[in-house]
């Protein structure tokens, strides 16, 4: 069994290879080489490519849950929001070009993007909860999708963002809580508008057939 050590090293070399060479410029095999490890502890600790970023994700989780700052607990929903994104962003500074990596082969592989889209938005769900927002039920995961599609964009903007104070990326990151808080508006209107209508189908009675009318099937034109 692979030690917190060696997983660490393994997704350190695997993080290094998707920066040098891009996701499916190397295999595990070569995981497990630039890590020093036989392949069947590789094997034990990472079964894919996918399993090494959901570990790496998980860890840019934790620094973030780690980092997240007790005295925005009284500030605004959106601020809060907005300064745990900015500490993720942070976090993973020091592996921006395998984000890069990582994005540019998403953009060019739709079946990756989806996978990868499924593990971000379970990570945007932590961050949720680093905000002291909800991160369960229906609307949390309408959210938490939005979030990776916005979070995304932000990235983009964040990768060839020079400046220090990364103000191009702020800037980015403001206006997609923007179109997020219309988006999330649209979004309850919609809801408050179809919840008497579905409270009204599952209370109204249903008419009964007359027990000498046999059930006909609708035909294809009556659809």
């Amino acid at each position: 069994m692979a030690t917190q050590k060696t997983k660490q090293k393994i997704v350190a070399a695997f993080l290094s290879l998707l920066a040098e060479k891009g996701w499916s410029g190397f295999d595990m095999s070569d995981v497990a080489e630039a890590a020093g490890v036989k392949l069947s502890v590789l094997r034990g600790a990472f079964a894919s490519k996918t399993a090494c970023f959901r570990a790496f994700l998980a860890d840019i989780d934790q620094k973030v849950l780690d980092s997240v700052d007790p005295d925005m607990t009284d500030e605004p929903a959106r601020d809060r929001l907005f300064d745990v994104l900015m500490s993720r962003l942070d976090a993973l500074q020091p592996h921006r070009e395998a984000v890069r990596a990582l994005m540019a082969a998403a953009r060019k592989d739709p079946q990756l993007a989806l996978t990868l889209n499924g593990e971000a938005r379970m990570s945007q769900r932590w961050m949720l909860t680093a905000a002291g927002l909800p991160s369960s039920g229906f609307r949390a995961q309408m959210i938490a999708q939005g979030l990776v599609v916005a979070f995304s964009r932000v990235v983009e903007v964040w990768l060839d963002d020079e400046d220090p104070g990364l103000a191009r990326t702020m800037s980015a990151l403001d206006k997609q809580l923007d179109d997020g808080e219309v988006w999330l508006s649209r979004l309850d209107r919609a809801a408050g508008f179809l919840k008497p209508l579905v409270h009204r189908a599952r209370t109204s009675p249903r008419k009964e057939r007359p027990s000498g009318d046999p059930e006909t099937p609708a035909s294809p034109s009556a659809a």
